[in-house]
């Protein structure tokens, strides 16, 4: 069996995703985007610095864009999924059900 039929291929899988919080920042956009930073903190439960973090590397990827603006006076920050992260999201998932229909 080639690697492109192998339905096993776990090398495949995007890692940028794959990461158990990045999954979670992804799988809470998919449905609420964009979505606030204390909103997706409290979601995913994460610190701040570890959203940060995590938000970067999806940022870096093209998967997720922040905009960072005011309300009233207090700083707010929206983060959005991007066209990008939503075609990765469904590859994503789609690799995550051949997987799965291969295990049956």
């Amino acid at each position: 069996m080639s690697d492109e039929t192998n339905p096993f291929d776990h090398s495949a899988i995007d890692d940028v995703i794959h990461g158990r919080l990045r999954l979670g920042i992804m799988a809470y956009l998919s449905t609420v985007s964009p979505a606030i930073f204390g909103e997706l903190k409290q979601k995913v439960g994460a610190t701040d610095g570890n959203l940060s973090t995590h938000l970067r590397k999806l940022e870096d990827a093209g998967y997720v864009r922040q905009e960072k603006r005011f309300v009233g006076r207090r700083p707010q920050t929206r983060v959005f999924l991007t066209d990008a992260g939503r075609k990765a999201w469904i590859a994503w998932i789609g690799q995550m059900q051949g997987i799965m229909n291969a295990a049956e």
